[in-house]
């Protein structure tokens, strides 16, 4: 059905795979003889970036102590990571494409490595910021390397349990971030949450040297695309800016509406640019993609729900519950657990069943958890919050594996980095957009106060389950239906 199939790209046409016809298909590359060793090195490294979204939260009121800053410059150290992640994905993947998966990888996490420990030994605000923003930056180039190397090094039933493995970690990571942030805010000091980076860092730098095999770069006759490459990252930087304003400033104010038409502007430039070049920096035929679109659609509600829900719980068990750092950390445990669990379960049923009923069900699944947290009592405890935070992450785990798989399942390797670019940043603009809105919904609770109560929170996880159920349905008619494909999709042989 033309459906389950992806859409035409340039002249070429792609043959469904589900007819009687046979096309005529790149032969699959052999086994990579160590490749669960490189699953294990590039989740690790993938892990460290999601942790570092998270991981400041809990140590920001240190952070602020230690260095004086006050509560502007404080939301700058997690707004700018979050920046030159998610602004900078597109040109990662492209970047990784050309320079070679493994060199794009290893770059990456050397710079990465190198400013974690220039952020841990930062002496004031300036240096710490300008830490951030190169991690950020790091992270936009080895994200979707890694992404790519696990497409291409893995096919078929493998494949699915090797996304499954990837989307665990991200959904864990992003839960682990609350557990280590507390432990090392209350025991050596915040600035072990960057330093502890550095020997992990160090350590899969020296092994995955020697494991990750040397491939050829894959889009080396490209041309450098300056402007495409300005275009993207100036409208996807101001796109999260916007939407992380607004969660302070308010959908109205001068800055988040300067900042939602200052990306409205860089995406047209970017369309106009791509579209007079020959080889574009994003084919413009691989948004129109179904698997890609619908992957990308529930990549971003999946991280829309989960980086907010981590939020709002957090900050209830701290503002509400009167939780130290450790005793909150100590709380998101079985939360992280149940990300695992669920991207585990999910990574064995889309191979059965297929993308569409696994992320549709994870996020009906999510939305009863989240339904559940919409029920917090004014005086209440951790067993109010913590059993709804883990049912929700339990759903959200599936759900992101049901994205990657459907997304990266007939991607051609020489559109690998580019594609798992694409995936990552809608999961950067999902957990902005998400915690923005969450926000401002919940401000009276978010004030403090007597008079704020949990109305606030209730209402924001109300909105959530909302959320969620609407797009299990939409999940349902927009994800391709059947398995995915046993090899690596068709292709036609350059």
């Amino acid at each position: 059905m033309s459906h389950d199939s992806p859409s035409t790209v340039g002249a070429h046409h792609v043959p469904d795979p589900h007819t009687h016809a046979h096309p005529r298909v790149e032969a699959q590359d052999p086994p990579v003889p160590r490749r669960w060793f490189v699953l294990v090195l590039v989740c690790v490294a993938q892990f460290m970036l999601i942790l570092d979204v998270t991981v400041v939260n809990v140590a920001l009121p240190s952070i602020g102590a230690d260095l004086g800053l006050g509560r502007e410059p404080l939301t700058w150290v997690v707004t700018a990571y979050a920046l030159a992640f998610g602004g900078l994905m597109i040109l990662g993947g492209r970047i990784a494409d050309t320079l070679g998966r493994r060199t794009g990888f290893l770059l990456g996490l050397a710079v990465f490595t190198a400013a974690s420990l220039a952020a841990g030994f930062a002496p004031n605000g300036a240096v710490l910021l300008g830490a951030r923003v190169a991690q950020g930056a790091a992270a936009a180039l080895l994200s979707p390397a890694a992404l790519a190397l696990v497409t291409v090094t893995f096919h078929g039933p493998e494949r699915n349990r090797a996304l499954g493995v990837w989307a665990a970690i991200g959904g864990s990571g992003a839960a682990a971030g609350v557990l280590v942030g507390g432990l090392l805010t209350a025991g050596p000091g915040w600035q072990w949450i960057f330093f502890a980076n550095v020997p992990i860092g160090a350590l899969v730098l020296a092994l995955a040297g020697s494991v990750i095999p040397v491939a050829p770069p894959v889009a080396a006759r490209t041309r450098p695309d300056p402007a495409g490459a300005l275009a993207a990252t100036a409208g996807t930087a101001a796109l999260i800016l916007g939407v992380t304003r607004a969660g302070d400033l308010g959908w109205t104010s001068p800055w988040t509406l300067a900042s939602l038409a200052g990306a409205a502007v860089g995406y047209a430039l970017f369309v106009l640019v791509e579209r007079t070049r020959t080889d574009p920096l994003v084919p413009l035929a691989l948004l129109t993609r179904r698997p890609v679109v619908s992957g990308a659609f529930v990549m971003l509600v999946a991280s829309g729900l989960l980086i907010p829900l981590f939020f709002l719980g957090s900050l209830y068990l701290q503002h509400a519950l009167g939780f130290g750092p450790l005793r909150t950390g100590a709380a998101f445990l079985p939360v992280a657990v149940a990300v695992a669990v669920g991207a585990h379960v999910g990574s064995l049923l889309v191979g059965r069943v297929g993308a569409r009923p696994v992320g549709a069900g994870g996020l009906t699944i999510a939305a009863a958890g989240a339904l559940w947290l919409s029920r917090l009592p004014e005086h209440g405890g951790p067993s109010d919050v913590v059993p709804g935070l883990a049912l929700a992450a339990a759903g959200l785990g599936p759900a992101f594996v049901a994205a990657t798989t459907t997304a990266m399942s007939r991607v051609r390797h020489h559109e690998a980095g580019i594609t798992s670019g694409l995936v990552n940043t809608f999961h950067e603009l999902g957990g902005a957009l998400g915690v923005a809105l969450v926000s401002a919904i919940a401000a009276p609770s978010l004030a403090g106060g007597d008079a704020g109560g949990v109305g606030g929170y209730t209402d924001a996880f109300l909105g959530c389950a909302g959320t969620a159920a609407v797009a299990a349905l939409v999940a349902w008619v927009l994800v391709p239906a059947g398995r995915p494909p046993a090899s690596d999709g068709p292709r036609h042989v350059h």
